[in-house]
């Protein structure tokens, strides 16, 4: 049986104030919840957040990493930063990062592996766009992405890995894949994982759902035998949706 996890992305929202009373907040309400929860401010808000968030069972997550443990690279931050902030989950190719700057899969693969060897849990995204869906390519794009991004990383460094499918047709657009297609791509990923490492570690992959999961369709999502958690946005934002999806089950 896996374990959920719920992890909240609030993207560029949320100054280090307003971060810091909002988990705050946040842990009074999930006090005493049994799933796994995340929440990854941006990187200006790491430092007040992961203070409010001491003594809480909330885990401190980031957005993005740099390629490089340190050196000359204007605006980035290096997984040592990281790590001296509290951080212990890497969100590592979001759709954003691939889209809107470019980030390749060989860019990706760099991160999941610096990442991995640091410590981190990493959270590995993919997902096809409405165009490559209308194609027929959603499993050769979720594959291609999924592959390339474990590339190197070993069945005992997957342990370490959680896989966040996030159609990008369905990202702030309010827009839901079904359960029932969701949960056939969270399939094929767990098959791709089969083949490539072994049932077992297939089985025990955590893979989240991420696009426009909202309160009122956590529990339906959550009940597909292939999704394990979800990668929520701008549910994350509110204190009482993100509760919600939290405590789907109760």
């Amino acid at each position: 049986m896996r374990d959920y996890f719920i992890a909240g992305n609030w993207k560029m929202f949320k100054t280090p104030t307003e971060g810091a009373a909002f988990v705050k907040e946040l842990s009074e309400t999930l006090k005493g919840t049994s799933q796994k929860v995340m929440v990854a401010p941006s990187f200006a808000s790491l430092d007040a957040v992961g203070k409010a968030l001491h003594g809480s069972s909330v885990l401190l997550g980031a957005q993005n990493m740099a390629a490089a443990e340190e050196g000359a690279h204007t605006g980035e931050v290096s997984p040592i930063m990281l790590k001296d902030l509290g951080v212990s989950v890497v969100i590592l190719g979001h759709s954003e990062r691939r889209a809107i700057y470019g980030e390749t899969d060989e860019l990706i693969n760099t991160k999941v592996k610096l990442a991995l060897k640091h410590g981190f849990e990493v959270i590995l995204c993919v997902g096809e766009t409405l165009e490559e869906r209308e194609a027929g390519k959603v499993e050769e794009v979720v594959n291609q992405q999924l592959l390339s991004g474990l590339e190197g990383v070993t069945e005992e460094m997957l342990a370490k890995v959680v896989i966040a499918y996030e159609p990008v047709w369905a990202i702030g657009t309010g827009k839901t894949a079904t359960p029932q297609d969701a949960d056939s791509v969270h399939q094929v990923i767990r098959q791709t994982i089969g083949k490539t490492y072994s049932s077992a570690t297939a089985e025990k992959l955590i893979i989240q759902y991420g696009g426009s999961v909202k309160p009122g369709n956590a529990k339906e999502l959550m009940a597909m035998p292939n999704i394990d958690g979800a990668l929520v946005g701008g549910a994350s934002l509110k204190v009482e949706d993100f509760t919600a999806i939290v405590n789907f089950n109760r």
